[in-house]
């Protein structure tokens, strides 16, 4: 289906999609096995010399975590839509199935969507050679390539360039953090620490101390995408990105400083570490991080270095009982199948949803409705 010219609108299919769900015919995905996810509410670190103070905003330090649960498939789904509508289903199945398919990139992501990516007629589970097969993340972008940065523009204390420097470090550190495969695969993310401000007085340290020893407190995967080398790695060398990068004039008791809000969601295909493993598994994380450029001149501060003002985290498809170790550790069908009974029952959310923000989700442990 192509962007400029589609034979159906996503509104038109999502209301068609909502439509069969009321009438009990199931249009969602197959193969869905358990999930864990987690979040973090945002937190404010403390401020320079005179600076806003660390702020709990949504309560305690916890993540969310969720668990997706199995979402039928009925064969009379396709009658019906074959029925109703014919080009509903060519147009969403895969080239090889005989429709155009849904691989069209789609455009960078310039404001926050309205509503979730609608569910495909066809949700086929990942392969090692197709790892973002049945994922919306098949339409994002690659990599560093899915994290733009805004035009740069002199705003508040900073000039036109120092912007725009200040922007790529932004995205540096976005890169180095969640897309680096060897923080990925479990490694130090000694490139994204070395662009935060050391006069910070909690952020790097915090994170330092995680990095040794990690504890809810102090948890790297707060900021970093990191995968235990033990048990899990990535498959290929993609991760699929979509977000979008803003920037500001702080104001009220961010005046003087200029601030550099991102919103980036980061899907992964894993598989377990052990020989002949072929099961793939996607964990799906979405950062909202706002990074804050004080003026030196009037805040104790490292010109050129980036502090964390918020930041918040969400994890689809991370256990909930897993240890706190400062890895994502993701659950496969056959770990699901070992331990049967053990889903969570909390509220279902979709991980790809980027509609609402991060702090208005429901923090405690829930089922998730794809990954």
């Amino acid at each position: 289906m192509s962007e400029k010219d589609p034979s159906v609108s996503d509104e038109e299919w999502a209301a068609f999609v909502e439509a069969a769900k009321k009438d009990g015919v199931g249009v969602g995905g197959g193969g869905g096995t358990g999930r864990g996810s987690r979040s973090a509410p945002a937190r404010e670190p403390e401020g320079w010399r005179s600076g806003p103070a660390w702020q709990e905003e949504t309560g305690r330090g916890r993540r969310k975590r969720q668990v997706k649960g199995v979402l039928g498939f009925a064969a009379a789904a396709a009658v019906l839509l074959v029925a109703l509508r014919p080009q509903l289903v060519t147009d969403h199945l895969p080239e090889a199935l005989g429709g155009p398919g849904e691989t069209t990139p789609l455009a960078a992501e310039s404001a926050r969507p309205t509503a979730a990516p609608s569910e495909e007629a066809f949700a086929e589970d990942p392969t090692l050679r197709e790892p973002f097969r049945g994922s919306p993340a098949l339409r994002w972008s690659d990599g560093a390539a899915g994290i733009e940065t805004p035009q740069a523009t002199a705003v508040g204390w900073m000039s036109k360039n120092e912007v725009g420097a200040a922007l790529k470090s932004a995205k540096d550190f976005l890169v180095a953090a969640n897309l680096d495969p060897t923080v990925v695969n479990g490694g130090r993310p000694t490139a994204a620490l070395a662009l935060l401000d050391p006069h910070q007085p909690d952020v790097l340290p915090a994170m330092e101390k995680g990095l040794t020893k990690a504890t809810e407190k102090n948890d790297p995967t707060l900021l970093f995408s990191r995968f235990s080398p033990a048990e899990a790695k990535l498959v290929g060398s993609v991760v699929k990105v979509r977000g979008r990068m803003t920037l500001e004039n702080g104001k009220g008791a961010y005046a003087n400083y200029v601030l550099i809000h991102t919103d980036y969601t980061f899907v992964y295909p894993v598989v377990k570490v052990r020989p002949g493993a072929d099961e793939v598994a996607r964990t799906v994380a979405r950062r909202q991080i706002t990074f804050a450029l004080p003026d030196p001149d009037v805040y104790r501060a490292t010109k050129g270095k980036l502090s964390v003002s918020r930041m918040n985290s969400s994890v689809g498809n991370d256990a909930c009982d897993g240890p706190k170790d400062g890895f994502f550790h993701p659950i496969f069908a056959e770990d699901r199948t070992a331990s049967p009974g053990t889903d969570p029952s909390g509220p279902a959310t979709d991980p790809y949803d980027r509609s609402k923000d991060l702090a208005d989700l429901p923090q405690e442990c829930g089922r998730l409705t794809r990954s």
